[in-house]
């Protein structure tokens, strides 16, 4: 069979980093929000019917981009693909299957028809090094990993990619290191004609106390945005992880690229503390997008493993991937989505100048700006004693945002000097709220979005 290939003007898909090295944004200037799903397993498990179910229900909902990997991490080298394919031959790196990545071809160029750019992953880490809960089997080296990758990055040039290394690995040592740069000067071979500047690409790591990718690849050229992985404990301070590295020099953009997944065994031990909910999951999008990050990934747990009754589960999944698709944490990723893009968001900076008290963990009000409105996120509906006059305006419009269910609440009008204290209208565990504050001379509207 041939490969499939769909023709997509290369302008219209290139990203490329903002002046301000804060954001991605496309070609033409626009802005670009990373709205990401982590769907480990979709090249591996779906078969072409099931993938455009998937990629249906996720571009309806908003996200922009959908994380996958190529060499998969259940037994991806090993279990073939629905269509009995295994994706190397003999399991050499150098030797990769046509018709394994015939049915990753189909998946990408259905993304592209649906606006979605793939958050491609040619690994997962455990191909690398398997430690105590990776299967392998270990088959890179420098040498094949720069092959490998100039194979992948040439057969996805032109398409709507980011380019993901990492795959939840921390590098060991220098090895470890030289193999994935090795790999990404391959793709940047393969899909950039060996310029950097052709390719958008970032490091997937393990969840780690200080930085994540700019630990040990923030000043490679490779790198145009860092990324981390906050983990699956609700006690984690995802805005300090973003801080770090918004602080970095040189700048460069930063996310979250696996947060706490929705119906997640909590710190996996669901026996002791149960799963994760919605709430979770729109805690960590909201104070990391408001500490500075350029966009965010949503996760669910039955979905990154596509788990189904016929096929292996990993850590305990709640349900089938296709009963998770309306979970109430995806359904209110839109809600995040539509908050952003309602103001212009390329001048937007976090500013914890903005409250006198912003507590921590579960109870943190994060707060971010641009130089004529503001968001205040409350992650447990406690009072914001805001600091007035930071944004332009004689006078402000202010508004309750509520990231359960998108609609905003007018307040009224309030003189921009002082301090005022606005209260949300519920408080507790799962009654966030975002205040909304516009200078009125600007006429902004309500966030509006498509009703998943």
């Amino acid at each position: 069979m041939a490969c499939l290939i769909l023709s997509i003007p290369a302008a219209a898909q290139h990203l490329r980093v903002s002046d301000n090295q804060r954001y991605l944004v496309k070609a033409d200037g626009t802005p670009f929000f990373y709205l990401g799903d982590t769907a480990w397993e979709l090249f591996h498990r779906l078969n072409r019917e099931e993938a455009d179910m998937y990629l249906k229900d996720r571009a309806e909902k908003g996200f922009t981009v959908i994380q996958a990997v190529a060499l998969a991490e259940i037994n991806g080298l090993r279990d073939p693909n629905p269509y009995g394919h295994l994706p190397l031959h003999n399991e050499d790196p150098t030797k990769p299957n046509d018709a394994y990545f015939q049915h990753v071809d189909y998946i990408v160029n259905k993304a592209a028809e649906l606006g979605l750019t793939i958050g491609m992953l040619p690994t997962w880490g455990d191909k690398i090094f398997k430690n105590s809960w990776g299967v392998g089997p270990e088959i890179f080296t420098p040498e094949n990993a720069r092959v490998y990758g100039e194979y992948i990055g040439r057969r996805y040039k032109d398409k709507p990619i980011i380019w993901v290394l990492g795959g939840d690995r921390l590098p060991r040592h220098e090895q470890d290191e030289a193999i994935w740069r090795a790999m990404a000067e391959g793709i940047v071979a393969g899909a950039g004609d060996g310029d950097a500047d052709n390719v958008m690409m970032t490091f997937h790591p393990q969840p780690k106390e200080d930085g994540g990718s700019s630990t040990w690849f923030h000043n490679d050229p490779w790198l145009d945005f860092n990324m981390f992985q906050t983990g699956h404990c609700r006690d984690v301070q995802v805005y300090e992880k973003i801080t770090h590295d918004y602080n970095l020099k040189p700048v460069k953009p930063t996310m979250d690229g696996e947060p706490i997944y929705e119906e997640h065994p909590m710190c996996f031990n669901a026996k002791e503390k149960g799963y994760t909910a919605a709430w979770d999951v729109r805690r960590a999008a909201y104070q990391d997008l408001f500490a500075g990050a350029h966009g965010h990934t949503y996760g669910c747990h039955n979905i990154w493993q596509m788990y189904d009754t016929n096929r292996e589960g990993i850590n305990g999944p709640t349900k089938t991937w296709k009963e998770s698709l309306d979970l109430p944490g995806a359904r209110q990723m839109t809600f995040v989505r539509a908050l952003i893009e309602s103001r212009p968001f390329l001048v937007r900076m976090p500013d914890q100048q903005l409250v006198q008290e912003a507590y921590a963990g579960t109870e943190r009000i994060q707060a971010t700006r641009g130089e004529d409105y503001a968001f205040i996120y409350s992650t447990a509906g406690k009072p914001i004693e805001v600091n007035m006059g930071i944004i332009s305006g004689k006078q402000v419009n202010a508004s309750w945002y509520n990231p359960r269910t998108g609609t905003s609440t007018f307040i009224g009008k309030f003189k921009n000097t002082g301090s005022r204290t606005f209260t949300p209208p519920t408080s507790g565990p799962d009654n966030d709220w975002v205040l909304l504050l516009d200078d009125v001379n600007k006429g902004y509207k309500p966030p509006q979005h498509t009703k998943p």
